[in-house]
């Protein structure tokens, strides 16, 4: 497939990464426009982690009112400059991350925040659920339960609540790969009744 200056223009828009990335990409797809979409976001991941050591100067702190304001959600969103701090997409971003977590709730932001309190009790309670498995198996069928229990908890693994293809993590990296600089999220807050 020919790879136009509409197409790529296309890929840029609905990813707004770099129009020189999305060539690439669409270059890399033989112009397969979803192939193109899943090279920005593997290279995406890797970006993130070249950047992961660089310090983080900027905050936006967004919040997210629901339901006549029974519901409620702070979201800390940090980067390296004042430049991105003051984008009106990485504010999007914010408002984006702080509606996810009034919607869904998190309890962690990543699986190393689980504390070991909380795995225990967990795996006491999925113990029981495994307690007829053959025992050879028990522990692996926990682990595994344990894995499930807790992804559905931690923001960074949850599918974001308007698009469920993408998960929170994803939309950081892509985040990082578009801004071109470290992004992460800080601290986050839910308020109202819990589920």
């Amino acid at each position: 497939m020919e790879i136009t200056t509409n197409r790529i223009k296309e890929l840029r828009d609905r990813t707004g990464i770099s129009i020189m990335q999305c060539r690439k990409a669409l270059e890399e797809a033989s112009g397969d426009m979803d192939k193109a979409i899943i090279i920005l976001q593997k290279q995406s991941k890797g970006i993130a982690i070249k950047k992961s050591g660089r310090n983080l100067g900027f905050v936006v702190v967004s919040s997210y009112i629901h339901g006549m304001g029974s519901v409620g959600a702070m979201v800390e969103l940090m980067c390296e400059t004042d430049f991105v701090a003051k984008n009106a997409e990485f504010k999007a971003l914010a408002y984006d991350i702080a509606m996810h977590v009034a919607a869904s709730s998190p309890e962690f932001l990543k699986k190393e925040d689980i504390d070991d309190e909380s795995k225990k009790k967990v795996a006491e309670v999925l113990a029981e659920e495994v307690k007829d498995k053959p025992e050879n198996m028990r522990e692996k069928i926990l682990e595994g339960k344990l894995n499930a229990y807790f992804s559905e908890r931690i923001l960074l693994d949850q599918p974001f609540v308007k698009d469920q293809n993408m998960t929170i993590g994803a939309m950081i990296e892509s985040a990082i790969q578009k801004f071109g600089e470290r992004i992460e999220i800080g601290r986050f807050a839910r308020f109202g009744l819990t589920r």
